[in-house]
This record gives C-alpha cells, structure tokens and sequence, in this order.
C-alpha cells in the first residue's frame, strides 16, 4: 500500500513538473537553420523588452534569411544583421539593458549590442560553450531547448577584404511557434 501511494504521489510530482515546463508557443521561437530546426524558449520573465522586440521582428519575417555574421567555434553564433556587416539593425528603437544574474550556458540566447549596453536592437547570439563571462553584461533572452546539433553546424563563411562574410549559413526561417503554419 505505501509503496503504491509513493508512486502515485511521484507520477503526481512529475505530472506537475512537466505542466510547469509545458512550452508557451507564444514564447517559443522556431528557427530554421539548413541543418534542421532549433527551438528556442524566450524568457520575458528576466527581459521582457527584449523578448517583444524580438517576437515583433519576427513576426515581420526580418530575420528570413539573415546570415549568421559572426561564428567564433567554442563560443556562439550570432546574427540578426540585415547588412550582414555587424553593424545593422532594425528599424525599430534601441533598448535599454535588461541584466540579470542568471548564468549563460550552453544554448543560451542573448542581445548582441556595441559598447554602449543600451544599444541592443535586432543581432543576437547562441551560445556554444564559454559564454559565462557574459552574464550580467548582455541581456539574456532565451534558450535554445531543442535543436543545438543544428546550432553547432552553422558555419561561419569567409570574410572578404571589405569585411563582407560571404557565403554564411543563414537563417532560413524564423517563426513564433504560435504562428507557424
């Protein structure tokens, strides 16, 4: 009796803890990479700013096809440049910073910004690996929660001598899961 009462009471427990961790698919972002998709869980909870800013893009279709400028292996990738240069952005305004103390690790999502911290727009970076001198010194908006094999494929392209990446990996699709069709 109590052994079958301790196991009701653990599939109770994880029940619970897989509805706490249930996706919201109106923070869930599915970007699509040559190499498969990779679903990235937003965070409003530590930026909320952050996060509109990046589902409002998004839902423009700005980030289809943008290329991943900048691939640094054993560090992150990063991307959401329409110049494709590092120093676009959007149309829309710059952000203040929203720092937390939460740690970056691997499949960490954040704003790339100059060295101003309220500067962050539309780039943003995944992290691979090395990415925990980061913390409380670039927002930090998502994590990748499927898909970091494809992460780890993008590849960086080649740097020209005017600076342009050419052939990059880019992103070919980025959606809202609640959108996606």
């Amino acid at each position: 009796m109590l052994r079958s009462s301790l196991a009701a009471l653990a599939l109770i427990a994880s029940l619970g803890m897989a509805q706490a961790q249930a996706p919201d698919p109106a923070n869930t972002l599915v970007l699509e990479t040559k190499d498969g998709p990779v679903t990235i869980r937003l965070r409003p909870d530590l930026a909320p700013k952050h996060v509109a800013q990046i589902k409002a893009l998004t839902k423009r279709g700005f980030y289809d096809g943008i290329v991943f400028h900048r691939v640094i292996d054993g560090f992150m990738a990063q991307t959401g440049d329409p110049t494709g240069t590092g120093t676009g952005k959007s149309d829309l305004p710059n952000l203040p910073a929203e720092f937390t103390p939460t740690p970056y690790k691997v499949g960490s999502v954040g704003m790339a910004r100059s060295q101003s911290p309220d500067s962050a727009n539309s780039q943003f970076f995944i992290c691979f690996e090395g990415c925990g001198s980061l913390t409380g010194q670039y927002t930090l908006f998502g994590e990748v929660v499927s898909g970091m094999d494809a992460v780890r494929k993008i590849k960086k392209g080649s740097q020209s001598a005017n600076g342009q990446v050419t052939n990059p990996d880019k992103i070919v699709r980025m959606r809202l899961q609640a959108d996606a069709k």
